[in-house]
């Protein structure tokens, strides 16, 4: 099994500023939880208990993330809140182990940690869910957020997720903003989604599933325009063609109103990747001109079997107006349980972007880590094999076809 893992010094470019790598950690902001996961061995009935497993598991949308990003090499510097009880200490101990920085996560006697209780059904989908979350929206202030802004201002991207409230969002995109750092907004739930209406401006990447998605939509059109209906509904399975034009309306709300790389998760049936026009970060200030230390693992590994710059070059589209979108595949895998895939999709990419892969190499190496978690109990898999994600990267990205790329003039 390869490993991850250096101690030499690297240095990245951002938008043509020089730093250290000590300097230029990715910033993650959100949530850290303790998942209590409930998984019945049998059918449940109501009003009486079921045999089964319970488990606790270390969660939180950005936690898993930045757990993720640092099994892949990439260390991110994590901005959080937790309290002074049982579920805060198991979270900060597990995050010091990983030798991931503390610095960031606020830790006081007031805050109780955010907890999440899950119970699953036989098939491991999820069946209910209860939330007590409060202080992440509470204690994960603008003011907080802002000690960190040294650490935001010299990162090559900063990641949010919509646990955080409003005011907190709008601060730690501003500040991003300030110096052109690149934001990718995790939607975290369909109610939650629709806090991106206020700082969608600042957006280059979303990542959200059919639902958020068009709750995105209606929340950025200010009306309801679109109706997840059409989607719940489907009697017969789609095509991806037809499943990308039944979605194509809403996500053209997105990219017109400045978010910049719309990713879209579909369960089974893959990803769509879409922006106007080719995507610009091939080349852009995530792209490592020289990879070094501990991205250079997973930067040599994949690019070796998925040559870079697949799709562009041929052509040279108007990204004001035409629409381009292309399709990956899901991994076929042994499902233990579907929470943490999506997280662990967005890590995988987020990591690839850092340590120099272009998107599309990044989505096929995010496709690559979700398959790896939902095969095992754990919302992050305890280590990645390199050689398994990067040949399972390479499967996907070949796979990948261009489904759209026309002018929306």
């Amino acid at each position: 099994m390869a490993m991850f893992g250096s101690n030499m010094p690297s240095e990245s470019w951002v938008e043509g500023r020089q730093f250290k790598d000590s300097e230029t950690e990715p910033i993650i902001i959100g949530g850290m939880v303790l998942d209590i996961h409930a998984t019945p061995s049998m059918r449940c009935n109501p009003r009486t208990t079921t045999p089964g497993k319970v488990l606790y598991t270390l969660g939180g949308v950005a936690r898993n993330v930045g757990e993720c990003m640092s099994k892949l090499g990439v260390k991110p510097y994590m901005i959080s809140a937790v309290g002074l009880d049982m579920a805060g200490s198991l979270l900060l101990e597990h995050w010091k182990s990983a030798g991931l920085s503390i610095e960031g996560i606020q830790r006081r006697q007031d805050i109780e940690t955010a907890v999440v209780c899950s119970i699953f059904d036989v098939q491991g989908e999820l069946a209910a869910a209860v939330a007590s979350v409060e202080a992440i929206e509470k204690f994960l202030s603008p003011e907080w957020i802002q000690q960190s802004k040294c650490n935001i201002s010299s990162a090559p991207v900063l990641m949010v997720d919509a646990n955080l409230s409003p005011a907190a969002l709008e601060s730690s995109c501003q500040m991003a903003a300030e110096d052109d750092i690149p934001v990718w907004f995790e939607p975290v739930s369909v109610a939650k989604s629709k806090r991106v209406a206020s700082v969608a401006k600042y957006i280059t990447f979303v990542s959200p599933n059919e639902d958020e998605l068009i709750a995105m939509a209606n929340a950025l059109s200010g009306r309801d325009v679109f109706c997840p209906n059409q989607i719940d509904n489907r009697s017969v399975k789609a095509s991806k063609d037809s499943l990308f034009q039944m979605l194509k309306p809403a996500i053209w709300v997105l990219l017109e109103k400045g978010i910049r790389v719309v990713i879209v998760t579909l369960g089974s049936d893959g990803v769509f990747l879409c922006s106007k026009g080719e995507p610009e970060f091939n080349r852009s200030n995530f792209q490592r001109k020289n990879p070094y230390g501990y991205h250079r693992q997973l930067y040599e590994a994949v690019n070796s079997c998925c040559p870079p710059n697949r799709f562009f070059g041929a052509t040279k589209s108007d990204r004001s107006s035409t629409f381009f979108a292309v399709h990956f595949p899901a991994l076929p895998a042994s499902v233990v349980r579907l929470t943490g895939a999506g997280d662990c999709l967005v890590g995988g990419t987020l990591a690839s972007v850092c340590a120099g892969l272009d998107v599309i190499q990044s989505v096929a190496v995010g496709i690559a880590a979700a398959k790896a978690t939902v095969e095992v109990d754990a919302n992050v898999p305890a280590e990645f094999c390199l050689t398994k994600i990067a040949d399972d990267a390479r499967s996907v990205y070949f796979d990948a076809k261009v489904i759209f790329c026309q002018s929306m003039l």
